[in-house]
């Protein structure tokens, strides 16, 4: 393990990250942000922030339950939200969705009615062709009913994802997450009984008191349904979530032995998932060799645009990343999910951060980086107009000392080794700009 970086800092999936938002006085019509963007390849992600429990490791932007008809009112907002985003995406370019995602939360918190609703929002509204494209939809043990997934299969849903967690009951308690494997297994039962082509289960490690062998215990239990694809998350405790209460978090982020618990059954995940026809997609993501493709295999999110709706979405254009107002603490979360389904006006826009074109190289480097199959660099030349060598100069020489670039990438290709992909989560934030540290390092969790 490096003495220099962590393998355990942060999980990048986006950058910059939420919490280098800030609110925007000048409050940015959505018309005038989109105006001119390319709008032929958008991504829709659409954000239901209600769960049946909070996870103790979860730090997502989500609330238990939904009392007093809040999901009706919830969805009235979305609806108001999509049908601003349209007008302002207007018609003077093709507005066309490569991709489709619902995500939480947990979207099958909703019921099937309401599942519906959101399908038709995302259609009529935005004008996405949800079985024309792929449509990946979250769903928890407790809530992949058959009616619910019937109206998912129904209106176009091309993956389904399930947080599993752990096949060992033992660890899913000593993670906050009540759930019996039982449960678990009929629920994915009824996930392949809908025909819907892939299958994505989550499993996390790094929990207290899990060994290999368990963690081979439930590798192999996923493995059995066979699934499309397999996602492998290292466990973090993070502040104001349950886990984060009664665990000694400080402790914890500074205890090397945690690392090494967490590098040593990645690395035998991994392994395991490849001797069984898997291959590595990033770090965190395995797919079945003979997995059906889900669509175009260099559609990006952050590079093509984004259209985020929900109080937890994100949304991408060139120059300006934005969402909602984002917390952590339960009763915090509340009043924005309140504020939220109050709001009658969406054409402006209220928390981001501004991207400029050093951001966008970092954000690119970033999001190609840490996949598997690396990245081309005459494609950043010919995006940027310059070298990832010469604008990284530091950074990619730090990794290379470190053997975590690949020494035996084709020519042109700049590609992690296998050594620099298990250390993903250090590696990424090493890219992340001063001023994106220095925000993120001002930002007081709620």
């Amino acid at each position: 393990m490096s003495d220099a970086i962590r393998p355990y800092r942060s999980y990048v999936y986006a950058y910059p990250h939420k919490t280098a938002y800030r609110p925007l006085p000048e409050r940015p019509e959505l018309a005038a942000l989109w105006a001119g963007e390319p709008k032929d390849a958008l991504s829709l992600y659409a954000h239901i922030p209600f769960c049946e429990v909070r996870c103790g490791f979860c730090n997502l932007f989500t609330r238990i339950g939904a009392p007093d008809e809040l999901t009706g009112r919830y969805l009235d907002a979305l609806d108001r939200q999509a049908t601003a985003v349209r007008e302002a995406l207007g018609d003077e370019a093709p507005v066309r969705f490569a991709t489709a995602a619902f995500g939480g939360g947990t979207p099958t918190f909703l019921t099937a009615a309401e599942l519906g609703r959101l399908c038709d929002i995302a259609e009529k509204r935005t004008g996405v062709d949800l079985r024309a494209v792929p449509l990946s939809v979250e769903t928890s043990p407790a809530t992949a009913t058959a009616d619910r997934l019937a109206v998912l299969a129904e209106r176009g849903a091309t993956r389904l994802s399930i947080g599993v967690q752990s096949f060992v009951d033992a660890e899913a308690r000593a993670a906050v997450r009540p759930q019996r494997r039982a449960d678990v297994e009929a629920a994915l039962g009824r996930i392949r009984e809908t025909g819907v082509p892939v299958l994505n289960i989550d499993l996390i490690y790094g929990i207290d008191g899990q060994t290999e062998q368990s963690w081979r215990s439930s590798l192999d239990a996923a493995l059995a349904w066979r699934p499309e694809e397999l996602y492998l998350y290292p466990l973090y405790v993070r502040p104001l979530t349950g886990l984060g209460r009664i665990s000694p978090a400080d402790r914890r982020r500074a205890d090397r032995e945690w690392d090494e618990q967490r590098l040593r059954l990645y690395r035998h995940g991994r392994d395991h998932l490849l001797a069984h026809g898997y291959e590595q997609v990033s770090m965190r993501m395995f797919r079945r060799a003979d997995a059906p493709p889900l669509g175009p295999d260099d559609h990006a999110c952050q590079t093509d645009g984004m259209i985020g709706l929900g109080c937890g979405a994100r949304s991408y254009t060139s120059a300006l990343h934005y969402s909602f107002d984002y917390a952590v603490d339960m009763r915090e979360i509340r009043s924005i999910i309140d504020s939220y389904t109050e709001t009658a006006d969406f054409s402006r826009v209220e928390v981001g951060r501004w991207v400029d074109a050093g951001e966008a190289r970092r954000r690119h480097l970033l999001q190609s980086l840490l996949q598997a199959e690396g990245m081309p660099v005459a494609g950043y030349e010919e995006r940027f107009g310059s070298s990832p060598f010469a604008d990284f100069p530091e950074e990619l020489g730090r990794f290379e000392s470190f053997g975590w670039l690949d020494p035996e990438a084709p020519e042109g290709l700049l590609r992690l080794s296998p050594e620099g992909l298990s250390y993903s989560d250090g590696l990424g934030p090493e890219l992340f700009s001063p001023s994106v540290r220095a925000a993120m390092a001002a930002y007081e969790p709620k």
